[in-house]
């Protein structure tokens, strides 16, 4: 831990893990601290940068209560990888890579708007029967299912330590998620207001858990970290088979060993520090002890399978990611396109597209470029206490959304 420290309005301290802790981040976790349900403490991951009314990589336990905004408005975007006994002399060719990356963007709609054009078959759909709500299942719903969102969602291949090849995806429940959490936000908001909460900031509005809506959000929101979870199974599946394909065309054998998968936007009923309260991971992940995690770096530079050490201090949780140390806009403005090429000199990817709205318009989007994120290692090395690391994975190549 970097730091702890309690000021006079808070309700409970805030402690920290990150280094230079961006001031609008500060000003979101002094928020948090002063939210008349928050129990203990604010916890901020060594990835934690500003977010929508709660940071990105922060923790917050609640009482009785759950918020929409410190779950975020990607419910149950997660992680799930995959080792092979491939080892990655066998696609040493970088034209050997290539065809599994064209393989897999012919086959896996990448990107925000961008789905399959048939409604996929899943069992889960029928199980969740809400009618006449913003957040009831649509066709785009059933057609996003097997998809990967924009940003920084990826589908990526990589080598461990001892050279075996990896299969690492991002991603979370899409529309779907969105839906859900802007709903519920407003209908929070209205609650919170009609019992005069007094709340720090109005995007931190909540609902208490014995409420009826409080029971939907958990309902809607349970349902979307299923369909996430199935979401990228199918996609992980989709992506094994090219690789099978690509590695039988070479003559080499493809099998998995090892595979798992995670959440890191999501809340949950746990038991800290002798009380039953709410954990909220909202760019975060679960670090219990000996639990797995799956912790990505940024596009063209290292990722890491972890293990969690329990510790309390965080509410047994880690970091999801590098974290960002530019915005979008910034990073098209201030990163050049040779320096980006440079970061992602030997790795499969396509190049930089141009930004089509906002202050950055026509500029090249270098939003998801190595120098937009933190230092993946130095994200590692702050949360020591936090995870011991088991592999070290560098990228082969790298499908964006």
């Amino acid at each position: 831990m970097k730091w702890s420290k309690k000021e006079d309005c808070w309700k409970v301290p805030v402690k920290c893990w990150a280094d230079n802790l961006e001031e609008s981040a500060m000003i979101q976790a002094s928020n948090l601290a002063q939210l008349p349900c928050v129990f203990h403490h604010v916890a901020l991951m060594p990835d934690s940068h500003c977010g929508f009314g709660m940071p990105i990589g922060g923790v917050i336990a609640l009482k009785n209560c759950i918020c929409p905004n410190a779950v975020g408005v990607d419910i149950g975007c997660g992680m799930t990888a995959l080792k092979t006994d491939v080892h990655k002399e066998a696609l040493s060719d970088m034209e050997i890579r290539r065809k599994w990356h064209t393989l897999v963007k012919s086959s896996i709609p990448f990107g925000e708007g961008n789905s399959h054009k048939e409604e996929q078959e899943w069992f889960g759909f029928d199980n969740f029967t809400v009618e006449n709500e913003p957040y009831s299942i649509q066709p785009i719903d059933r057609k996003n299912m097997s998809s990967c969102g924009g940003g920084n969602h990826f589908d990526e291949l990589q080598y461990d330590e001892d050279g075996y090849v990896w299969i690492m995806i991002h991603s979370g429940s899409r529309n779907l998620g969105h839906r859900i959490a802007s709903h519920f936000h407003e209908v929070a908001k209205n609650l919170c207001n009609r019992f005069f909460v007094n709340l720090p900031d109005k995007d931190l509005a909540f609902l208490p858990v014995d409420d009826e809506n409080g029971q939907k959000y958990i309902n809607a929101m349970n349902f979307a970290l299923d369909y996430a979870k199935e979401n990228r199974r199918r996609m992980m599946d989709t992506s094994l088979d090219c690789l099978v394909s690509i590695c039988s065309d070479i003559g080499v054998d493809c099998h998995v060993s090892w595979r798992y998968d995670i959440h890191h936007n999501y809340a949950s009923l746990e038991n800290h520090f002798g009380e039953n309260v709410w954990i909220h991971r909202k760019g975060a992940t679960s670090a219990k002890n000996c639990e797995f995690g799956i912790i990505p770096g940024s596009m063209g530079t290292s990722s890491y399978i972890v293990n969690g050490l329990g510790n309390k201090e965080s509410f047994m949780s880690c970091s999801h990611g590098a974290g960002r140390i530019m915005s979008r806009s910034d990073a098209s403005q201030k990163l050049t396109v040779a320096e980006c090429d440079k970061a992602m000199d030997g790795i499969v990817c396509d190049r930089w597209n141009k930004v089509r709205r906002g202050k950055s318009k026509g500029l090249y989007d270098l939003s998801e470029a190595p120098g937009a994120y933190k230092d993946i290692d130095t994200v590692i090395a702050n949360e020591s206490d936090l995870v011991e690391t088991i592999h070290k994975l560098k990228p082969l190549a790298v499908v964006k959304g």
